[in-house]
């Protein structure tokens, strides 16, 4: 798929059309605001301290709260939860997270405003990672099913009124799929769709749709899929945001704002869940200041640009360009910042003094905005072999303004390479974070950039440094550092997920190159482990089960000597190489 086939506007800020849906009197879409929500880590049978979670969530502006569901209790006492809130005037949307049994999504379309389906585990059952041949006959067959049990759900919901949402985690999705489809984008893509045509064909439009997954890259991407899909079907659900599993502390925050902003600056995007591995109502405030500062871009200056024309907006490709020294060609995205270190993992490529390179390694640096792109410049990139531009934009909308550079470079044929070097003004790093992950992730996604240069005055060099290894992290486009792949928790945890991550990172934080999977429960777990070197996993209360990639290599460990048990695994391994 093209971008011209996506009709996306890569350099003009739009937010995309859809259709209105009604989520317990909060409409999302259409003309609607970016709605932003969190979820609660409470048992959903722990009325009062639910409720409590949820006034937090909302007093830090939080417009949708969902809970866990595990079985038909949980949805049933959200009607008690509800009541409790609209008896202290809190009227905000409660949302059901059902997984595993459909029938559990049928009581809590009864007490929620919004019912969260996964396709991986609503009709089909719990993923084995077994393969099973289907024929074409057999595979419709299952659909049939499939359609019988969801048109049931939806004309419950018609009648009460309810919303749903089609939420799809890369890490769930169903062996049936799985069969057929592999783990692939399109395996992905399409387990949503199948649930999309029912709802449009019963002329179902309460509807939000999401796609999620721990790698940001494809996490994006998938969603851009989707968009497109949708579009080709005339289908135009609203779309949930979030990366799953992001993390806790500067790596949620940088990965959720890489995801989330890459498609938020072309318009995609009608609610956002910032998944943290940490009190629910943290997620709020980061979630707001994204928000912000990307919706702050409608109505712009028009950027006059046009689109590379083998320019993949589906499956971007890395540009190619030249090799000056260590820049460009196939080597990692280089780091300039003024931050200087004996350690090699997190030492800048470059070291910047008062705004300048002090050692250029023999590239002659060019500093250009897009007005700078000249007939003259072209031919002078062209005729030097040392060249590397350092790619500027003051503009509101500078992901469209730096993509319009690289762009006019591809359709030139120049293969300079080029470092994004932008310019905050920001009074916190947390700002910082969010902006300059949201601005400079997708450039990488896209394969545009060669390396990234942050500037910001009264913020630390060592700060600023972190945050540029934190963006090529979150990109997967530089590894410098363990990965954690850490779920936000919910009722269904079944140990102190906080506590325990920030055990692990503080056990395994100098191995680098590696993913760790922090799982609270086995619902996401074991699929999104398949993205992870090893997974620790709640089995049961006080129980762990660790994992090398999707094989589970021991069950049901005691909480308390499960860390032991994970450094002994990789110990192992580690030997054997």
């Amino acid at each position: 798929m093209s971008t011209k086939q996506t009709n996306t506007d890569l350099f003009n800020y739009h937010r995309r059309n859809t259709v209105e849906v009604n989520v317990g009197g909060v409409k999302i879409g259409c003309n609607n605001p970016v709605r932003v929500q969190s979820m609660t880590n409470t048992s959903t049978m722990d009325t009062e301290g639910s409720v409590a979670q949820v006034k937090r969530i909302v007093a830090k502006g939080g417009e949708i709260v969902r809970l866990t569901t595990q079985g038909s209790r949980e949805a049933t006492n959200l009607g008690a939860i509800k009541k409790l809130l609209e008896k202290e005037n809190f009227t905000v949307p409660l949302v059901a997270d059902v997984h595993f049994n459909a029938s559990v999504a049928d009581v809590a379309a009864q007490y929620a405003d919004k019912v969260r389906v996964n396709p991986g585990n609503y009709v089909d059952t719990a993923r084995t990672f077994k393969h099973i041949d289907y024929s074409d006959e057999e595979y419709a067959e299952e659909l049939v099913r499939l359609r019988k049990r969801f048109v049931a759900f939806l004309d419950l919901c018609k009648r009460e009124g309810k919303a749903i949402r089609v939420g799809v985690n890369h890490g769930s999705l169903s062996d049936r799929i799985m069969s057929r489809y592999g783990d692939t984008p399109s395996g992905v893509v399409e387990s949503c769709m199948e649930f999309l045509r029912i709802c449009r064909n019963e002329n179902f439009d309460n509807v939000v749709v999401s796609i999620k997954t721990s790698n940001t890259a494809m996490m994006v991407t998938t969603v851009r899929r989707l968009v497109a899909v949708m579009a080709e079907e005339g289908i135009s659900y609203p779309l949930h945001l979030g990366v799953t599993e992001a993390g806790d502390a500067e790596d949620g925050r940088i990965k959720s704002a890489v995801g989330i902003g890459a498609l938020l600056a072309d318009g995609i995007g009608d609610t956002v869940r910032v998944s943290l591995a940490e009190a629910p109502e943290n997620e709020i405030p980061v979630a707001k200041e994204l928000v912000e500062y990307i919706s702050a871009r409608a109505g712009h200056t028009p950027i006059a640009a046009f689109a590379d024309k083998n320019f993949n907006y589906i499956e971007p490709q890395r540009r190619k360009t030249n090799k000056v020294g260590c820049i460009g060609s196939d080597q990692v995205p280089v780091v300039v910042s003024g931050y200087c270190t004996k350690d090699q993992n997190i030492a800048p490529d470059f070291l910047v003094c008062n705004g300048t390179i002090t050692d250029n390694s023999g590239a002659d640096f060019i500093t250009l905005q897009y007005n700078d792109i000249t007939p003259e410049v072209i031919e002078k990139l062209r005729s030097s072999e040392n060249c590397v531009i350092i790619a500027e934009s003051n503009h509101i909308n500078p992901v469209a303004e730096l993509r319009a550079i690289v762009h006019k470079l591809m359709s030139e044929g120049v293969g300079t390479p080029v470092i994004i070097r932008r310019t905050y003004h920001e009074s916190s790093v947390e700002s910082l974070r969010i902006k300059a992950a949201a601005d400079l992730g997708v450039m990488f996604i896209d394969g545009l950039a060669d390396g990234i240069w942050i500037e910001n005055e009264g913020i630390s060099d060592e700060q600023i440094n972190a945050i540029a290894f934190g963006i090529l992290q979150a990109t997967r486009t530089r590894i410098s550092k363990t990965e954690y792949i850490a779920c936000p928790g919910c009722g269904r945890t079944m140990y102190d997920l906080q506590g325990t991550l920030a055990r692990i990172k503080a056990a395994t934080g100098h191995l680098k190159g590696l993913k760790i999977g922090v799982m609270g429960c086995i619902v996401n777990g074991p699929g999104e482990m398949a993205d992870a070197d090893y997974g620790y996993v709640g089995a049961a209360r006080g129980k762990v089960s660790l994992y090398r990639k999707q094989v589970c290599v021991e069950k049901n460990i005691p909480e308390e000597e499960a860390i032991e048990h994970l450094l002994k695994l990789i110990e192992s391994d580690r030997t054997k190489e």
